[in-house]
């Protein structure tokens, strides 16, 4: 079938063409003269279509339609501002402060509740204030003795200052970290190994701390030093063996040397309590002696002025009682017979059970006759010259009496 037949009542029938019978129809007519469609045009239509919605036509063919638009368009600006001031509500938490920035510059802290920020203006960033943070720090040092030790140790710090803690420094913990293990390698470098496997450990504890203050207060990072713990010091594991030993040993020295200690503590309180006791008994002594020394010079002193009155008689006094005082220590028994001897019984002797053979053959030898003493009445008629005579007899027998007490003790 041809595109263009004559006829069909002057309709053509040329797709490009228009539709209206007869006469023009913009760019392309029907009939046998159309061509392609003209792409200027096209784009012209699409043109006022696109201007009228968001403006409307000049010629007001179009505004009902422009007006829609106008809505629209305000409806969707609406939106996209409440939708804004809604992103910018934020919460802090109660351990911690917001530290905001305004493009890019530190503005203000905020505290902890609902807060609000323009958003792509300001940006907050929630620090915690109230945590206890921790760091470790551990590293094979070299000791004043140039020995290796193996060192750990841990910081607790807290963060007081949130805009110096974010802004002060590139990374305030890392910079702590740096510092700590600075400071750590400082203070081993200053002592031997013996010491700090041993009793160094509090000094290089506290020295660690107070050099890591010194070196951090420069930057004020906004950090505060909490505590230092000192955790582990060891050998490397090539020699760790010998180590262990010599710490062994002296442990055992300190071990020796507290019960040495001890004994002391023990011993010496005892000894000084001795030594005073026998001072105290040498005083006494002393006091005593000096005290009975005293006292026979006082005796003696108050019979002197008798002796030059009557020597003879306070001589034999003396004598008497001197007698009584000797004899009143033994156990001998002094019998007179009527032919004026005496009689000494080894009263000892039999109060210890001997045999009667002993007992016999002892009074033969234990039983001394002594000469009669003399007669109270006829000592008192005697002249002073034979009193002497008297007392020398009586001398002797007490002579033969201790001699006889002797044999009876052997």
């Amino acid at each position: 079938m041809a595109w263009n037949q004559p006829g069909n009542n002057g309709q053509d029938r040329d797709p490009w063409g228009s539709s209206k019978p007869g006469g023009d129809s913009g760019g392309n007519k029907g009939g046998r003269e159309q061509g392609p469609p003209d792409l200027d045009d096209i784009f012209r239509k699409l043109s006022k279509k696109l201007g009228g919605i968001g403006g409307g036509n000049k010629g007001g063919a179009q505004g009902p339609r422009g007006q829609t638009g106008g809505k629209v368009i305000g409806l969707v600006a609406a939106i996209a501002v409440i939708g804004w001031a809604a992103s910018g509500f934020y919460t802090i938490k109660e351990a911690e402060r917001g530290v905001v920035t305004r493009f890019g510059k530190f503005d203000h802290l905020v505290e902890p509740g609902l807060n609000w920020k323009p958003t792509f203006i300001d940006d907050v960033r929630a620090v915690n204030v109230e945590s206890v943070r921790e760091l470790a720090a551990s590293g094979v040092m070299l000791t004043s003795d140039e020995n290796v030790v193996r060192v750990e140790m841990n910081v607790q710090y807290r963060v007081t200052d949130p805009q110096r803690y974010l802004y002060s420094v590139t990374s305030a913990d890392d910079s702590l970290r740096q510092a700590t293990d600075s400071a750590l390698r400082g203070v081993i470098g200053k002592y031997t190994m013996d010491k700090i496997l041993t009793e160094g450990r509090t000094i290089i504890r506290s020295d660690t701390q107070r050099e890591l203050e010194e070196t951090i207060r420069p930057y004020n990072m906004g950090i505060t030093l909490l505590d230092v713990n000192f955790q582990a010091a060891r050998p490397p594991e090539e020699v760790k063996s010998a180590f262990d030993d010599a710490i062994a040993a002296r442990e055992n020295e300190q071990q020796y040397i507290r019960e040495a200690e001890a004994y002391t503590n023990e011993v010496q309180p005892r000894a000084n309590g001795q030594a005073q006791r026998i001072l105290e008994e040498a005083r006494a002594y002393k006091t005593q002696t000096v005290l009975e020394a005293q006292g026979e010079v006082s005796r003696f002193a108050r019979i002197l002025p008798e002796y030059k009155a009557a020597p003879e008689i306070t001589r034999e006094r003396l004598y008497i009682e001197t007698m009584e005082k000797v004899l009143s220590n033994t156990r001998k028994v002094l019998v007179n017979d009527k032919g004026g001897n005496l009689m000494v019984l080894p009263l000892d002797q039999m109060l210890k059970g001997g045999a009667q053979a002993d007992v016999k053959r002892g009074s033969d030898s234990d039983l001394l006759r002594l000469p009669p003493a003399a007669d109270s009445s006829k000592r008192a008629n005697r002249p002073a010259s034979s009193n002497s005579g008297d007392i020398m007899d009586q001398r002797r027998a007490n002579a033969q009496r201790n001699d006889t007490q002797r044999r009876g003790r052997e």
